[in-house]
């Protein structure tokens, strides 16, 4: 599968490398310019690209870039994208932290991945937002494996969120349906999903316990 990432950070550079072992053709992308990738791409096979690239002809595109970046992606970052391309959203808001206030997030009540949505004028899917990045890596497991991890997958797009949790199992981890991107609000920072190590059990237990109430630490 053509496979686009916008962002080599600590998750997009796991999922390069992951996903390229696994025999997709991944393009990435960051801020900097494909020449600050050459590492990256030698170690990986991927194909170091512009970010108006990355998404061209993908099945499938990651945007993990830090969430106040989002707005400063470039226009039509999704054109050239094949029919029914499924956009993962890894991206979390960190006010205080980072991206500063975002008043439709606090005062309008947006979740994080609407807010990256109604940017990128495509639906996205709200998947790794929680993962830690060495555990792309260092925790696959086969499918059945009492250790495996399950990974919370948020998104209004049925097929397109198909799509993106057949690509989490060929990762090595088990996936639990969160809902509807406005629903997502349950795997936010300081949810009891986020950063849990668990399986499909665990993870649907913390989502359901989730409060929509955004703590005092994630608010501008």
């Amino acid at each position: 599968m053509k496979i686009g990432i916008i962002g080599a950070g600590n998750i997009g550079g796991n999922l390069t490398r992951r996903l390229t072992a696994l025999g997709h053709d991944v393009s990435v992308a960051n801020s900097r310019g494909p020449h600050t990738l050459t590492a990256l791409a030698e170690e990986t096979g991927a194909t170091p690209v512009r970010a108006e690239e990355a998404a061209r002809g993908a099945e499938v595109v990651v945007v993990t870039v830090p969430l106040k970046a989002v707005p400063d992606l470039p226009s039509g970052i999704l054109d050239g994208a094949a029919d029914g391309v499924a956009v993962i959203d890894t991206n979390n808001y960190y006010p205080q932290q980072r991206d500063g206030r975002i008043a439709a997030i606090e005062d309008e009540g947006r979740t994080e991945s609407r807010w990256v949505e109604e940017h990128l004028g495509h639906p996205v899917i709200k998947a790794f937002n929680g993962t830690y990045a060495q555990d792309i890596l260092d925790r696959p497991r086969p499918a059945g494996d009492p250790d495996r991890m399950a990974l919370p997958v948020a998104g209004d797009d049925e097929a397109a969120k198909a799509k993106v949790r057949a690509l989490i199992d060929e990762l090595g981890f088990d996936t639990v349906d969160a809902g509807g991107i406005d629903e997502s609000w349950r795997q936010q920072p300081d949810t009891p999903v986020y950063g849990l190590r668990a399986g499909v059990e665990g993870v649907t237990k913390a989502l359901a316990e989730a409060s929509p109430e955004r703590p005092a630490a994630f608010r501008g």
